[in-house]
């Protein structure tokens, strides 16, 4: 979908005046938005300026901002995934990084209260485990398991610390 077909479906629910008024823009401005930008008339929309952000500076924590703003959080999708038998390693990884956040949240709250540190450290892990079981589903999503089988044999390659 296009940034702005989708400007044009959010205006059917909110009106391109109401949005104008909350952003203190013109109602023109607004409706440019919701047209390609090479139609008479339209323009670039913040969604693509915001694309071009992303891709001029390859730095995901615009869209980790975005998404935390509303509410949410950002994963990257696997470029790659892995294969059958190699399932069985991919879910012991999954169940490696939930006991790893266990253990930091335990550590954490074993004196009853948790630091701005501990709470960083707590989120850190968290985004490890997203991320690890957001491949691991993708790969089963799409049937394709080759990232997952790279990724256990690696792990196999390099030496215990």
């Amino acid at each position: 979908m296009q940034s702005h077909e989708l400007l044009r479906e959010i205006f059917e629910k909110k009106a391109p005046k109401e949005v104008s008024a909350d952003l203190q823009l013109s109602t023109s401005m607004i409706y440019k938005w919701a047209q390609p930008a090479n139609h008479d008339g339209g323009i670039g929309n913040p969604l693509d300026r915001i694309e071009a952000l992303i891709k001029s500076t390859g730095d995901e924590r615009i869209v980790q901002w975005i998404c935390q703003r509303a509410g949410g959080f950002f994963i990257l999708n696997p470029k790659n995934a892995p294969h059958p038998h190699f399932l069985i390693p991919a879910t012991n990884q999954i169940v490696q990084e939930f006991a790893d956040l266990l253990a930091v949240v335990a550590t954490a709250a074993a004196d009853n209260q948790i630091t701005p540190a501990e709470a960083k450290q707590i989120r850190a892990r968290w985004e490890d485990l997203k991320s690890v079981t957001e491949g691991f589903v993708e790969s089963c999503e799409s049937g394709n398991f080759d990232s997952i089988r790279n990724s256990i044999q690696a792990q196999q390659k390099t030496p215990a610390a």
